[in-house]
């Protein structure tokens, strides 16, 4: 038998939902069907159980996140014992003339033996119950959830952005983000949800007071009118049995109320109640040495009781003694552990792993622009703007930027930033955080009230005015930039012309194996059987390094698994990649419908046809510097007369001489695209805007 009940009760273990589904029927279902009184007797007695048994889990959590479905159950515990009142009281008012019996045991003990059978007196301690459970109580657990729910909501902005700052700086990671976003949401959501539980608890309160008011006017009315009760047998029958209904409704919503109160002024209290209030009264000794004192004092004052404030007074002195003691010897371990650890810091040596590291990319700034990190002035925070330019880098690059570390150096001026890449610097520029920079995109005069300078970032000319001046600069068509926007946008500038050197080896495997979960048979079937982790990095940053997005890691995979079988060499393999990304590159160049291009003349092509010495991987250019110089010469002055006319295209040259030309441009002109034939996609609309002719040394000459 013993073990056939322990078999039932874990089958209702794995079936919780249905428990409650049926619970919830089962409540509803004594507020239509009648009740026998042993039946009401089990629930009354699962009531107070259940209200216990709240208490004890609302003292024991260490956070009210803990327990963030108490909203539901404070719902379910009023509404049973609102089921539970509705049956007392169906039974008191059709059996209350049959004698104290009539509503069951516990009704009767309560209206009994706990009161004495005084009617005076149980009216008294169910009147007290209310006043203490509605007006103290519930009143007060209702204000701090009002107010919890508010602060809550008004706090969530921040709290987000906070932990927007924390994953941007890189203090932790995607997960970690998510989780504390969730944990954020959760706690909002719970708060808000307290609010309006807390009316249920006062309406409990409310609807017990009205139904024991109902039960006695009704029981006396029922017990003399219909059954011919005598009228004081009755007042005594009917109010003993209402009064005992009463208590063992008000005593569980009393004890529910009071958990309700503990979990919504927990508040930022961390762990166990008992244990967290013991600690903090704990850390001040003097405080039970004043009350030890003053009890002490008390207790010879004639007329009152010595023994009760004597013990007191005793329990007080020796609280503080043992405290303060305690407090000394944590002291002292406190200070020989800080000592050894101070000494052990001095003998273990700084390990070279720490010297050695390096920022992928690091800005530091000048005391001056702290403000720019904290955000105490009005512009937005640099860690919010790096932010979004790493969301912005992956989208049109699909490569996710390492974190960017800002740090303030002290060496540096006030108003001075400087931006490294793998600790070599590769920009600064100087900024002032009480005014705005001016750019006039035609050129010319700004024609406002300021101070000269240079912009950094393309080192045009502009003009530091007076924050107030915004609106008028903005009226008359000038471009205002505000410090953050100066700083990120140079750091994008540097970060796209460094951005090859940043995709390490461990990015690249990143990349791989978690970016592109969906190319992982592919990656599998390449990796490391035709190509090394290291060659498709190399690829990718040649990709990089000339402009083209690598977010389709599935195209430029099926691109290196063709090659693979007939070249090993990484720049034919990335050259056979780039066709492949033709429709990519194409659209990616095309301006007004159209791919805009300036080509190579027949006899340049030969010339560098001819040039290209050496087999297979040792290929390599051997045109004469003559030459050289004549060609850098006509494509500089080609593409000066085009961008006087607004135009900015791209040389489409032979696919075998494209890595050399490539090779030749990006010394004079950086950003211009060169393009092989394969390259452009066969629906793409090209115009001509030129021709790159042939003219030898001598002729230039």
């Amino acid at each position: 038998m013993p073990q056939q009940f322990y078999t039932f009760l874990d089958r209702i273990g794995a079936n919780r939902d249905l428990v409650l589904a049926i619970g919830v029927i089962s409540i509803i279902s004594m507020l239509i069907l009648p009740m026998p009184g042993w039946m009401l007797d089990f629930g009354l007695a699962l009531s107070i159980t259940f209200s216990v048994m709240i208490l004890m889990t609302a003292l024991f959590i260490e956070k009210p996140l803990q327990l963030s479905a108490f909203p539901t159950i404070l719902l379910i515990a009023t509404m049973l014992r609102l089921g539970l009142n509705l049956a007392s009281t169906r039974l008191i008012l059709g059996h209350g003339h049959e004698g104290p019996q009539a509503a069951g045991g516990v009704i009767a003990a309560f209206g009994d033996f706990l009161i004495g059978g005084e009617v005076v007196v149980g009216l008294t301690i169910f009147i007290i119950l209310v006043v203490i459970n509605f007006v103290v109580i519930t009143k007060g657990a209702g204000r701090i959830a009002e107010v919890a729910a508010r602060f809550s909501l008004d706090a969530m902005p921040g709290k987000q952005m906070a932990i927007d700052a924390d994953l941007g700086a890189g203090m932790i990671n995607e997960e970690q983000a998510r989780t504390r976003r969730q944990e954020l949401e959760a706690e909002s959501g719970f708060f808000g949800a307290m609010d309006g539980a807390s009316k249920f608890v006062k309406g409990d309160a409310i609807a017990g007071l009205l139904i024991t008011g109902i039960n006695v006017i009704v029981g006396l009315i029922v017990g003399v009118a219909i059954h011919g009760v005598d009228f004081g047998q009755a007042f005594q029958t009917y109010t003993l049995l209402t009064v005992g209904d009463g208590l063992v409704s008000q005593i569980p919503a009393l004890i529910v109320s009071v958990a309700a109160g503990l979990l919504v002024s927990k508040g930022g209290m961390a762990g166990k109640a008992g244990v967290a209030l013991g600690d903090q009264l704990g850390r001040f000794p003097k405080t039970f040495g004043m009350a030890a004192v003053l009890l002490g004092a008390l207790a010879f004052m004639p007329g009152l009781p010595f023994f009760p404030f004597a013990l007191l007074a005793c329990a007080c002195g020796y609280a503080a003694w043992n405290l303060s003691r305690r407090a000394e010897e944590q002291l002292a371990r406190d200070k020989a552990e800080k000592a050894e650890i101070e000494a052990t810091e001095e003998e273990a040596e700084e390990p070279i792993s720490n010297t050695i590291a390096i920022d992928a990319v690091r800005v530091e700034i000048g005391y001056g622009l702290l403000p720019i990190i904290n955000g105490s002035n009005a512009e937005p925070r640099l860690d919010d703007q790096i932010r979004a330019l790493r969301r912005q880098m992956a989208t049109d690059y699909g490569f996710v930027l390492p974190a960017v570390r800002i740090l303030d150096n002290m060496s540096l001026g006030s108003n001075e930033y400087r931006v490294y890449v793998r600790e070599t610097e590769a920009g600064k520029g100087e900024i002032r955080l009480d005014s705005l920079m001016v750019i006039n995109p035609g050129g010319g005069d700004v024609g406002l009230p300021g101070e000269a300078t240079q912009e950094p970032v393309f080192g045009l000319p502009a003009l530091w005015i007076d924050r107030e001046l915004r609106d008028e600069a903005g009226i008359r068509g000038m471009t205002v930039v505000d410090c953050g926007t100066i700083i990120t946008t140079h750091l994008t500038e540097l970060v796209k012309e460094n951005i090859s050197d940043l995709l390490s080896y461990t990015e690249t495997q990143k990349l791989l194996n978690e970016v592109h979960k969906d190319a992982a048979k592919l990656v599998a079937d390449l990796v490391p059987s035709k190509i090394s982790v290291s060659g498709v990095q190399r690829i990718l940053q040649n990709l990089l390094a000339e402009g083209v997005s690598i977010r389709d890691m599935a195209t430029i995979l099926e691109g290196i698994a063709e090659a693979a079988p007939l070249t090993q060499n990484l720049g034919q393999m990335t050259e056979h990649v780039r066709a492949r990304l033709a429709r990519q590159i194409s659209a990616q160049h095309t301006h007004d419908g159209f791919l805009p291009i300036v080509t190579l003349s027949p006899a340049w092509d030969q010339a560098f046809t001819e040039s290209i010495a050496g087999e297979g991987d040792d290929r390599h250019l051997a045109m004469a510097p003559s030459d050289l110089q004549t060609f850098i010469g006509q494509v500089r002055n080609s593409f000066d007369k085009l961008a006087e006319q607004g135009q900015i295209p791209c040389i489409l040259v032979n696919p075998m001489i494209r890595p050399f030309v490539r090779s030749i441009i990006e010394r004079v002109r950086p950003a211009t695209v060169v393009l092989s034939q394969n390259e452009v996609h066969p629906r793409t609309r090209i115009r001509t805007l030129g021709s790159i002719e042939y003219q030898n040394s001598l002729q230039a000459a």
